[in-house]
C-alpha cells in the first residue's frame, strides 16, 4: 500500500509541475528567450507531460499486476523527467539565471533519455514477468 500511495502522489506532484512549468514558459518566459531557447524549453515540457502519461500508464499498470518491474519503469520515468527535462528547462533559462559556467547540465540530458528508454525497457521486461498478463 505504501508503494502505491508513493507512487499516486508523486504521479500527482509531477503532473502539477508539468502544468506550472508549461504554463510558466508560455506566459513568463515567451517574452525573455530567444526562439531556439523556447523551442527547447517546450521541448522539455512535451517529454515531461510525454513521460507523465507513461507514469500514469505504469502506476495503473502497477495495481493490476503488482510487477516490481513496473515500478522500476515507473521511477525510471520520473528521473528521466528530473534529468532530460529538467537539464533543458535549464539550458534554455541559463543566461537568466547566470548559470552558463555550468557546463554539466548538457550531459544530463542524454542521461535522461536514457532513463526514459530503460523504463519503457522495463514495461517490456514486466510483460513477461507477470503471471497476470496471459497470451
Amino acid at each position: 500500500m505504501r508503494n502505491k500511495r508513493r507512487m499516486l502522489t508523486t504521479l500527482a506532484i509531477t503532473g502539477m509541475l508539468a502544468i506550472s512549468i508549461g504554463a510558466f514558459g508560455a506566459h513568463g518566459l515567451k517574452p525573455k528567450l530567444t526562439a531556439t531557447q523556447l523551442n527547447t524549453f517546450n521541448t522539455g515540457v512535451n517529454y515531461h507531460f510525454y513521460h507523465l502519461l507513461a507514469m500514469s500508464f505504469s502506476y495503473l499498470l502497477y495495481l493490476y499486476s503488482n510487477n516490481n518491474w513496473v515500478r522500476i519503469g515507473f521511477w525510471s520515468f520520473l528521473v528521466g523527467i528530473v534529468m532530460f527535462s529538467g537539464s533543458l528547462y535549464l539550458l534554455s533559462i541559463r543566461e537568466l539565471i547566470d548559470l552558463t559556467n555550468y557546463k554539466w547540465l548538457g550531459p544530463l540530458t542524454p542521461i535522461g533519455g536514457v532513463c526514459f528508454i530503460f523504463g519503457w525497457l522495463s514495461i517490456m521486461i514486466s510483460a513477461y514477468a507477470s503471471q497476470n498478463i496471459s497470451d
